[in-house]
């Protein structure tokens, strides 16, 4: 039964969402509002799960020592700071004249968000620009035709949307100016590719849905 619930309840959804979506009138037009309702009370209790697993696997690893336990201290000071600032001011906003949230201007979980979350976000995706860039240099290196094509469409890209391009081919007809190749480069194929790519992604997506509909995909089920 561990097995036979979860696929009989997958299976009465999917197919319950594609009614709804061939025969929009009462009841299957509302099956996807009900549905919403139940997935958010559902992730709900999923992530007071998440939170207590990471506390759990925190603890043990500041229990046995491992490599960058103090890593662990940091994730549970951390944790139950916010969590802390989230109860205490969302109590206070509930009982406050006129009421107030926990996520207004001015609250200490509004200035950790904004000073300290914000912050430390911002610095990965700067630490993330020279990822793309050692990762730019690998990918661009013409080792054969589909590299060098691909070094191509980046040298013309890069040097139509700066400046220099500018600079370097002003003197043309407009039509030939590097801006003008770049701009065809992005509306034409690389546009074309994109939709490829999602025509494929789409096909993928049915193909699994229908797996996942029919009990054929098990793997979201956990074991072999």
């Amino acid at each position: 039964m561990r097995r036979e619930i979860p696929l009989a309840i997958t299976f009465i959804v999917g197919l319950a969402y594609v009614i709804s979506y061939f025969i929009p009138h009462w009841p299957f037009d509302r099956f996807e509002a009900w549905f919403t309702d139940w997935f958010a009370i559902i992730a709900a209790f999923a992530i007071w799960l998440g939170a207590m697993n990471l506390m759990k696997i925190s603890f043990v690893n500041i229990a046995r020592k491992k490599s960058e336990w103090f890593l662990s201290v940091l994730i549970i000071l951390s944790f139950l700071t916010i969590v802390f600032f989230g109860f205490y001011e969302g109590y206070q906003g509930l009982h406050a004249d006129p009421p107030g949230s926990f996520r207004d201007a001015g609250t200490g979980f509004d200035w950790l968000y904004v000073y300290v979350y914000s912050a430390l976000s911002s610095t990965m995706f700067a630490l993330l620009a020279f990822f793309v860039a050692s990762a730019s240099y690998r990918a661009f290196r013409a080792r054969n035709f589909e590299a060098t094509l691909l070094l191509l469409a980046a040298f013309f890209v890069m040097l139509g949307r700066v400046p220099v391009g500018d600079m370097l081919s002003g003197w043309l007809p407009r039509d030939y100016q590097l801006s003008q190749w770049a701009n065809w480069i992005m509306n034409v194929l690389n546009t074309a590719g994109q939709r490829a790519i999602m025509i494929g992604i789409a096909l993928g997506l049915v193909s699994t849905s229908l797996r996942i509909i029919l009990g054929l995909e098990r793997s979201y089920l956990g074991g072999d």
